[in-house]
């Protein structure tokens, strides 16, 4: 049976099984938890890697070709017809710690990197494929132009890593740009000391107006009140993680005066 890549599902087939072999390889088991989130597995080409006697994979696919092909070929794999974005992470294995790995669909790729924020009590390693540009801009510091709102989010939890480059023909259809594989693994900060709702609200709103001033981003905040403060001269690429800290905290002081 074939399955055909449909554009809407931004469908790109791995056809380089060297490429997934690298990609499972990269991927560190804890000794205790083998649970393993695979997205979009497509025609297998990860999946072939993953399916393996010590692990408890989960595949979640929703294009129905790839479903009925997966089922033939893996009768055995937990394969589940649900949008990973719609469902509740808590509930895959019942609370339990996992790890998220895929050739992600390139216009879902921040969805899912958000959705790990969100559940990052959760997710403790994710090792897949994006754009080029977002695994760069995942893995980019203060003072790059990539440096954004994922870069601050995930590097505040996780220890992140560029594994390495693929190149557009090892794909059905290729691609029109590189892709990036990077590897991301929760470090021992459970908590940023702050109101880390508010946290996730003032990174937003800084790096969506990246060309101003922070004072003048965060006037919504701050409103008519005259705050001075070194950070807020500055521009978002220039702020490290724990200054959006200090500036979250300088927001909560006032809110709470």
């Amino acid at each position: 049976m074939k399955v055909t890549p449909k554009k809407h599902l931004g469908q790109h087939f791995l056809i380089d099984f060297d490429i997934s072999q690298k990609i499972a390889d990269s991927i560190v088991l804890e000794k205790d938890n083998t649970n393993i989130m695979e997205v979009g597995p497509g025609t297998g080409a990860l999946t072939q890697f993953l399916f393996l006697e010590d692990v408890n994979l989960i595949a979640y696919e929703i294009d129905q070709e790839s479903i009925v092909f997966l089922s033939k070929k893996y009768p055995q794999l937990n394969l589940r017809n649900e949008n990973v974005l719609s469902i509740d992470w808590k509930n895959v294995f019942k609370n339990q710690p996992f790890i998220v790995t895929g050739n992600f669909p390139y216009n879902i790729s921040s969805q899912i990197l958000f959705k790990i924020y969100e559940n990052r009590n959760l997710v403790y390693q994710m090792v897949g494929m994006f754009q080029k540009e977002v695994a760069e801009r995942i893995c980019s510091g203060p003072g790059s132009k990539r440096y954004g709102i994922l870069s601050v989010l995930l590097q505040a939890f996780y220890d992140v890593e560029y594994l390495f480059t693929v190149d557009e023909n090892v794909f059905n259809p290729p691609p029109k740009v590189k892709s990036g594989v990077i590897k991301i693994s929760r470090n021992k900060i459970t908590e940023l000391g702050c109101d880390e709702k508010l946290f996730f609200v003032v990174v937003k709103s800084i790096f969506n107006q990246r060309r101003k001033m922070i004072r003048n981003s965060l006037k919504p905040f701050i409103k008519d009140q005259i705050i001075d403060h070194p950070l807020l001269v500055k521009r978002p690429e220039q702020l490290s993680i724990d200054d959006f800290i200090i500036v979250t905290k300088l927001i909560e002081s006032i809110n709470n005066k």
